[in-house]
């Protein structure tokens, strides 16, 4: 086991107490009940404090007279990811984007963070992408369900005719279910390959040489949100593309 990050030593000492207390009597029961807060948690805490501070600053600088800079940033990332939206899921995409946006940037600030000394990439830690992967999963089937109904959606596992129901449904709910394994095992591979390729250089040559696997960390980040936001529109898309017609 590798040495607790200097924030989860911290937040432990802080507020493991309460937090062992808490997952102890909801009946999980924590390794090291001091020590209850890992790295991936005190990282992803740390993200969504970074995205809350961010959404604030833009709340409170909004203008319409004289936009600031982080307001042109926000509008800038927002506008990119309704015009894709738009695009693949279709003229209901706006309901949508808060989600999309959401994920998108927790993902990217997820993945960014391992270039930070001290602090590391929690999507290299498989249940974080897994838990990214199940959360779109339950959330395009909760809006084809919303918008279909429940027998009008189902029948979308069925195929295009009756007969070939026995043999397409089971196909369906296969191909439905590995999408999260599929989300899960991309996210996770690349960015825990990009840390590990970026520490081992460090370590043979700490100086000029990791720059160039700093900014090939930097670009499969960048890559790995997009292509993580982009297959949750397409699965968006196709759950709720029958009511389009």
């Amino acid at each position: 086991m590798h040495e607790q990050l200097w924030l989860t030593e911290k937040l432990n000492h802080l507020i493991g107490g309460p937090v062992s207390a808490m997952l102890n009597a909801i009946g999980i029961h924590p390794h090291d009940a001091h020590n209850p807060i890992t790295d991936p948690v005190a990282m992803q805490l740390l993200v969504a404090a970074l995205l809350l501070i961010f959404f604030i600053a833009v709340r409170a600088r909004l203008s319409v007279d004289n936009p600031g800079k982080i307001q042109h940033v926000a509008e800038m990332i927002h506008e990119a990811m309704a015009g894709q939206s738009e695009e693949i899921i279709g003229h209901e995409y706006k309901r949508f984007v808060p989600y999309i946006v959401t994920i998108g940037l927790f993902i990217l600030v997820s993945n960014l963070l391992g270039l930070i000394p001290g602090f590391l990439s929690p999507t290299q830690f498989p249940s974080v992408p897994l838990g990214f992967a199940l959360a779109t999963f339950v959330y395009y089937h909760f809006h084809g369900f919303r918008q279909q109904g429940f027998v009008h959606y189902m029948k979308h596992f069925a195929g295009p005719v009756p007969w070939l129901a026995p043999l397409m449904f089971p196909i369906e709910i296969i191909s439905h279910s590995a999408r999260v394994m599929s989300l899960t095992i991309r996210l996770y591979a690349n960015m825990y390959a990009g840390e590990m390729v970026t520490l081992a250089f460090f370590s043979l040559v700490p100086v000029l040489l990791p720059v160039a696997f700093l900014g090939l960390h930097l670009g499969v980040s960048l890559l790995q949100a997009y292509i993580f936001v982009l297959l949750t529109m397409i699965y968006l898309s196709g759950a709720v593309a029958e009511e389009e017609h």
